[in-house]
């Protein structure tokens, strides 16, 4: 693989109301997916936002790009998939999920059970759909030669990532790991900042950073952001 092998898709956008930016305004977001022609065939992160209710259409307003349309733009389609990732079970990132009956879907096992067993977390029918097939994970897996699924808690306690070890460097697609670029960088800096000369207080970096970090990533992308961080 080489890292021309990994391509985002554009699978849409939501506004997040300003009681959730944190800045009192609202903002808009991108909804990335992420696809890997592997040896084993094409992984896609992520299917793109699904439909979870009128309430959740009127509190995000969501636009959605159809996954035929996004696979399109890098001239797939859902037939060539093999494998599907979800970086987590939230309605944005599942909502083509059911496209896939048969197909393995990877998730760590612990986020599987939140999504079934706890009440408006997502979207259920988004989830087990006739067909479903989940490869349930419990920590960290190679999923195929050379991809490896990493747990990065944070936004949700079941969140992954993965990891794409390229001939010519490593990619993550981080998801939702962090919502943007720049916190990815914020995060490398605080476990950096001792060896930089800083002293205490100092932030604590996510404690899944160091694995992350020790595949010496080349580039790391996300769900929400089409920046890009790289070393």
């Amino acid at each position: 693989m080489r890292i021309d092998d990994v391509r985002r898709i554009d699978l849409g956008s939501f506004v997040r109301p300003a009681t959730e930016t944190g800045t009192g305004r609202p903002r808009v977001e991108a909804v990335l997916g992420y696809v890997v022609r592997t040896p084993a065939g094409v992984l896609l992160l992520d299917t793109g936002l699904g439909e979870a209710g009128p309430e959740v259409e009127a509190w995000y307003r969501p636009r959605r790009v159809p996954l035929d349309a996004a696979l399109g733009s890098v001239g797939l389609a859902v037939d060539d998939v093999a494998l599907v990732v979800n970086c987590h079970l939230h309605f944005d990132h599942i909502g083509e999920n059911p496209r896939f009956p048969g197909t393995p879907i990877v998730a760590q096992r612990a986020e599987l059970t939140t999504a079934r067993e706890v009440a408006d977390y997502t979207a259920p029918a988004l989830v087990d759909f006739p067909g479903a097939r989940y490869e349930p994970l419990d920590g960290e897996a190679e999923v195929v030669a050379g991809v490896h699924v990493v747990p990065t808690p944070g936004h949700v306690d079941g969140h992954q990532s993965v990891v794409v070890a390229c001939d010519d460097g490593t990619v993550v697609l981080a998801g939702q790991a962090h919502d943007t670029a720049s916190a990815f960088s914020a995060d490398v800096l605080a476990a950096r900042a001792r060896d930089l000369g800083h002293g205490p207080p100092l932030p604590e970096p996510n404690p899944w950073l160091e694995r992350i970090m020790a595949f010496d990533p080349r580039r790391v992308v996300f769900a929400h952001d089409a920046a890009v961080w790289e070393p």
